[in-house]
């Protein structure tokens, strides 16, 4: 009986650091998929580019090209910026290196970037997470990316993925290196504070924003 006594202690604490070892690892298994090897070149589009031309130049499929852009075909603008497919910088952004917690903030932009304008092109889906990083640098509104994207006013969220639910989906490549642009300091919007789908909107009062411009499916806007 003794030893059954002191066995169970130990056998306690082994499986308390073997459950704690396992969750450790998979948050940084799920951390490392989203952040290891994923922050490819970006390119700005200039007069005279064509998409084509970029597939050459850098060497890659112009199908793969399109399709981690979210292109709808080979039309392109001066001043979008799309990534090269498999094509990696050299080095890691300062910013994912400088602690786990504004890692998850990156992480938690790519996921609303993902869940708000997945179908846009790599340029709208910037727009997106810069509309969110503008927020942070208003007064007007919360202080850090959390904040602004779980924000709520009478329990109204000002987000619809983080009241439906699917902020929580997992973004994709494109979505991460959407977030990482966004917070490097691409804005494609101007200073856009707000953004919405003049399709499926149903606030009126949004409507009434000064618009700045439109990017793909949506409207950008600053306040009145």
């Amino acid at each position: 009986m003794i030893k059954i006594r002191l066995l169970k202690p130990a056998m306690m604490i082994f499986f308390i650091i073997f459950i704690v070892t396992c969750a450790c690892y998979q948050c940084w298994a799920e951390e490392k998929k989203l952040t290891d090897c994923r922050y490819l070149i970006s390119y700005r589009i200039k007069t005279g580019d064509t998409l084509s031309g970029i597939a050459g130049d850098f060497n890659v499929s112009l199908a793969d090209l399109i399709k981690i852009n979210k292109l709808h075909g080979t039309l392109i603008k001066p001043g979008e910026i799309v990534i090269i497919p498999g094509r990696k910088n050299s080095f890691s952004p300062a910013f994912l290196s400088r602690g786990s917690i504004f890692r998850e903030d990156v992480m938690l932009l790519a996921k609303a970037i993902y869940s708000e304008a997945r179908g846009e092109s790599f340029t709208g889906q910037v727009a997106v997470g810069a509309v969110i990083l503008n927020r942070v640098d208003n007064p007007a509104f919360p202080k850090s990316i959390k904040d602004v994207i779980m924000q709520s006013n009478d329990y109204v969220y000002q987000f619809t993925p983080v009241a439906n639910g699917s902020i929580n989906l997992t973004p994709d490549e494109t979505a991460v290196n959407a977030a990482i642009q966004a917070v490097m300091g691409e804005d494609p919007t101007g200073g856009a504070l707000f953004f919405y789908n003049p399709e499926i909107a149903s606030d009126q009062w949004i409507r009434n924003l000064p618009v700045i411009g439109c990017i793909g499916n949506h409207v950008f806007a600053t306040k009145a």
